[in-house]
Formats: C-alpha cells, sequence, structure tokens
C-alpha cells in the first residue's frame, strides 16, 4: 500500500443499473450481482480498493432503499462511513458529499472516487496506475482523471481526449487533457482510435478536496453554495435532515457535465488494467469463462438447472427451474422469477429498448 496517509476512496454504489435487465433492476442493482462469480460486484470493488487504503479510509455512498445490501456485501465499513443519499442526484453531488463529509474529517485529504460495479483484471496495474494519480493529486491543485486505453470503438462510453504530456511520474505519462466527447458513433470512435489521443471515460477521478471544492464553486456555483451550507451540519443530529434539504435544491447532473468538461486544470493519467464496465450481457458472456461448447452458464444462489443440445456461444442464466436449449447460437438467455429475456448475444445493447418501453407502459413492477 504505497498511497499517501492522506488518500481516502470513496466507492459510489447507489445506482439502479437496467443495462443488464432483468438481473439488474432497480430492487436488485447490478453491483449486488455475482455475474457467475463468488462475490458480488461491489464486495469484489471494494476488496481490490482495499489494497489502495484501510477499511478505515474507505467511504461508500449510497441510498437508503440499498443501505441494507451494503451493509450485508461490506461489513468491514463503519456505518458513519456509508453515506446515503435521500434522492438520485447523478455523480456530481454524490462525489461532492463524499469529498465534503471526507474533508471534515481531514483537511488534506485527496479522494479516489470508483463505481462499484466496474471489473480490472490486471489488480497489480491498476495499483501502480491510482497510486500515481493519488500521487499527482496530492499537491492540491489538479483535477486528476485515469483514462483507460480504447480496445474498440465503444459507443456506449465518453471519450477524453489528451493534450500535451507534461511529465512521467513512476514511469507513467501524466497528460494535460483537451476536450469530452460524450457517446461517439462508430465512425467517428473508430477515428478517435486511430489517432492513438483518445480515451475512455470510467469516472476514475482522483483530486483533494480542496481542488474540488474550488472546481465546484468556479464551475458549478449553485451547488458549491448548497454544500458550503451543508457542511455545518456534518456530524450533527439534523445531517439527514439537512442533507434531504440540499439534495431536493440541487440539480440531477453528472461530474462529467458539471466539472470535468469546464475544468482547465485536468490531467490524464492512461489505465491499461483490462478495465470493464460490464455494459450488457454480451460483457457478461466475453468475460466469463467458456465451456466446450462456447456457452457460458451463469449459476448462481438462485439454482435451476440448464440442458443444451447442438448449442454454442451462448450466455444462459436459470432461476429454479429447467431451461433447455436445442439448436441456439449466440442467444442471451436470462430466466428469473419475474422475467425471462431471449435476445440475440449481437444485440445486446438493445435491452434499454425494453427498459424505455416498460417505463413509457408505466410497469414499475418490471423495472
Amino acid at each position: 500500500m504505497n498511497t499517501p496517509s492522506h488518500t481516502f476512496a470513496l466507492i459510489l454504489a447507489g445506482g439502479g443499473g437496467t443495462r443488464l435487465w432483468p438481473k439488474s433492476r432497480e430492487k436488485t442493482p447490478k453491483q449486488f450481482l455475482k455475474l457467475g462469480g463468488e462475490k458480488t460486484l461491489l464486495r469484489t470493488t471494494a476488496e481490490r480498493v482495499r489494497k489502495l487504503v484501510d477499511w478505515d479510509h474507505m467511504y461508500i455512498i449510497t441510498n437508503v432503499s440499498q443501505l441494507a445490501d451494503v451493509k450485508k456485501n461490506l461489513p468491514e465499513i463503519s456505518d458513519n462511513h456509508i453515506l446515503c443519499e435521500p434522492m438520485k442526484r447523478e455523480t456530481a453531488m454524490a462525489m461532492a458529499v463524499g469529498a465534503l463529509v471526507i474533508q471534515a474529517r481531514d483537511p488534506e485529504a485527496v479522494v479516489m472516487n470508483f463505481a462499484s460495479d466496474h471489473v480490472v483484471q490486471n489488480p497489480g496495474e491498476f495499483m501502480h496506475v491510482m497510486e500515481t494519480a493519488a500521487q499527482t493529486a496530492s499537491d492540491g491543485n489538479e483535477l486528476v482523471t485515469v483514462g483507460i486505453s480504447p480496445t474498440f470503438p465503444h459507443t456506449g462510453l465518453g471519450y477524453i481526449k489528451i493534450g500535451k504530456e507534461l511529465c512521467q511520474t513512476n514511469k507513467l505519462p501524466v497528460f494535460t487533457v483537451e476536450n469530452f466527447t460524450e457517446k461517439p458513433n462508430t465512425t467517428t470512435a473508430t477515428a478517435f482510435l486511430t489517432t492513438g489521443k483518445y480515451f475512455w471515460n470510467a469516472n476514475n477521478y482522483v483530486w483533494s478536496c480542496r481542488a474540488i471544492e474550488r472546481a465546484f464553486e468556479k464551475y458549478a456555483p449553485n451547488t458549491a453554495l448548497l454544500l458550503i451550507e451543508l457542511k455545518k451540519h456534518i456530524g450533527k443530529p439534523e445531517w439527514e435532515k439537512a442533507l434531504h434539504d440540499a439534495y431536493e435544491r440541487t440539480e440531477s447532473i453528472s461530474i462529467d457535465y458539471a466539472i470535468s468538461e469546464k475544468a482547465d486544470n485536468l490531467l490524464l493519467i492512461p489505465g491499461d488494467f483490462g478495465w470493464n464496465d460490464v455494459g450488457d450481457w454480451k460483457v457478461v458472456y466475453d468475460l466469463a469463462q467458456k465451456d466446450q461448447q462456447g456457452n457460458v452458464i451463469l449459476r448462481e444462489e438462485d439454482g435451476g438447472e440448464i440442458v443444451e443440445y447442438q448449442s454454442h456461444d451462448n450466455l444462459v442464466s436459470a432461476n429454479g427451474r429447467l431451461v433447455a436449449l436445442v439448436d441456439v447460437e449466440n442467444m442471451i438467455v436470462i430466466d428469473t422469477k419475474e422475467i425471462l429475456l431471449v435476445m440475440p448475444k449481437s444485440k445486446s445493447q438493445d435491452v434499454k429498448k425494453i427498459v424505455e418501453k416498460l417505463k413509457e407502459e408505466k410497469k414499475k413492477e418490471y423495472l
């Protein structure tokens, strides 16, 4: 553990996550799924982050409906290190509140921000990159992001374009940032990759509490005023009411739109550690171990049996009953107690269209 003593981690664990519908829903979001592994994505994330900071320097921000699941997954985290958002307001407010609480404990704090539902295949390099980012951010002047080295023209992620190289730290280059592009089409994303100047945006931000506080004052002054008022109530009995009032008055906006895309002191360190956001069922298939027929069978606590005949390259999840496949190839079959999803693997991004349709039809029981 080579991070500075003032380094903290904030794990964002309050999302709903519908891209892995119907397993991931409002009541069972992605971070609490195992997806064929022995541990949930949240637990795996926390254990990975634990190699950077101890449990006492780790904070979680979630919401009331998911609090019990967070505590079940992470019994090592003390209750006063689990922050509960009263309503959804996107990542800007979540990261701001996390930094505010951590700063009250340590005015010199540097915060590493992590999503709770991402996969890292090279933990050693992950530690190297994140330790370097924390070291870079420790002077209190810059905001740092870890850009993921792109491996294909992904159209579901944001892209960050680098400028000049400022220096090398721990044998890693540190770049200025020129601009952001949100979810380009395939042609544009392909063109980005040929330049070697674009990185995927994974929201792995690292900054000192002082630096992000100044950034909100400069680029999101209305939110900054709410944070100044909120700071007076940290650790006091009226904290929850003050937090609720602040959330009711703030806008719902991502940290990218609120701060990162506007900041003139944002630096990027490339990350090449096998990152993936597990953004759809095809990704789950690609990451998982296959059987001799190329099938991925998700076996979790809910049980169920799967039998196949001349079926290849499928992802199948059962839930308490038998799922049989006959002469089926390249399909996704996800069976839950209430919902059965069947679709071609190549169309896995289109599950969001079903979710949108259910929202339009106000069928909340399936969301």
